[in-house]
């Protein structure tokens, strides 16, 4: 049996959002002894704290909570980021996506910590010219959020020369149960019978299954070669935004109708709107980023986490879209069709 002493320990943070709550979970279910810390209490808290995490609410951008954080804990699965806050200042993405990397990077070195997991994001890439792309890519950040999600790759760096065992994992579309938003608005538009797409659909989109992604966050925790290294972590395989939309309507057991318009039509009313609501404080419905995921391809090569950290991404896209429709509906998000 393995003592407390000797039980394996980690910071999560952003440890009580989608991502962060799911790797919490799976670690307390390895046994290992797990502290997350987040600004907010977040949908899973009281869950979270009953499986027996430690729930600390702080934020990266104060040295003080970071060093307090990171005391006692052998890994640091860095998670916590301003994401695409509508209406946030670029010096908010900066001090949480940039100076709260190297926050936290500073109080890991000083307290011995083994091994720092930076999740950064597929968006470093930015739109993708020839696909499949690796991680040798050209860096092209398309916005605010993805180019500090690649400043706070380069914030790794001196610590890492200093000592710091870092390995940098970029994500490509997460989604899965405890998904609020992300992959919501699709499930929620197809349910209507109708998705109007807005190009030919066939703009490569690529996926990555909650349950895969933590598996590439362990992996990354075990595997002495990922030391240093990148990785992009995806599903094998991306998909054309019209398939996607079809295999959410499959999930769930209806049929969507696609009609097909060209792209100006969302991207001219998105300018718009963002231009409008902006100045008044209001977060726009429409605005060029969210039109843009209709023309900007996002299709990677995963083999590098495949070859070198045994990555094996196993719930297909299908699977994938069935459980993340059951718990919409478990949780009174999505009426089920038919009313069942």
């Amino acid at each position: 049996m393995t003592s407390e002493s000797d039980r394996r320990s980690a910071l999560v943070t952003g440890g009580t959002g989608f991502t962060g709550s799911a790797l919490v979970r799976r670690l307390l279910e390895r046994g290992w002894r797990v502290r997350a810390l987040d600004n907010q209490p977040g949908r899973f808290h009281d869950e979270l704290k009953a499986l027996g995490a430690e729930i600390v609410i702080g934020s990266v951008t104060d040295k003080d909570t970071c060093r307090a954080a990171v005391e006692g804990c052998d890994f640091v699965f860095h998670l916590a980021a301003a994401f695409r806050v509508i209406n946030a200042s670029k010096s908010v993405y900066w001090d949480v996506n940039v100076n709260g990397v190297a926050n936290l990077a500073e109080a890991s070195l000083a307290a011995g910590v083994d091994r720092f997991i930076y999740c950064s994001t597929e968006g470093v890439h930015g739109h993708v010219h020839d696909p499949p792309a690796d991680e040798d890519a050209p860096i092209n950040p398309q916005d605010y959020y993805e180019y500090t999600k690649w400043e706070g790759e380069k914030a790794l760096a001196p610590f890492r020369e200093k000592g710091l065992r870092t390995v940098v994992l970029r994500p490509t579309a997460i989604y899965g149960p405890g998904d609020p938003e992300r992959f919501f608005m699709i499930y929620k538009r197809v349910l209507t019978g109708t998705f109007p797409m807005f190009g030919d659909g066939k703009t490569w989109y690529h996926p990555v299954y909650i349950d895969n992604l933590v598996q590439a966050f362990e992996l990354a925790a075990e595997k002495d070669a990922a030391i240093g290294r990148e990785y992009l972590i995806g599903d094998r395989d991306a998909v054309s935004i019209e398939e996607l939309v079809r295999a959410t309507a499959r999930s769930l057991g209806v049929s969507v109708n696609v009609p097909h318009f060209p792209f100006w039509t969302i991207y001219a009313p998105s300018v718009v709107c963002e231009a409008v609501c902006k100045p008044l404080g209001i977060a726009p419905p429409l605005f060029p980023r969210r039109a843009d995921w209709y023309r900007k391809t996002r299709q990677f090569d995963v083999s590098r986490a495949i070859r070198e950290l045994g990555y094996d991404p196993k719930v297909e896209l299908s699977e994938g879209l069935r459980r993340t429709a059951e718990w919409y509906w478990q949780e009174g998000l999505l009426p089920r069709p038919g009313g069942a």
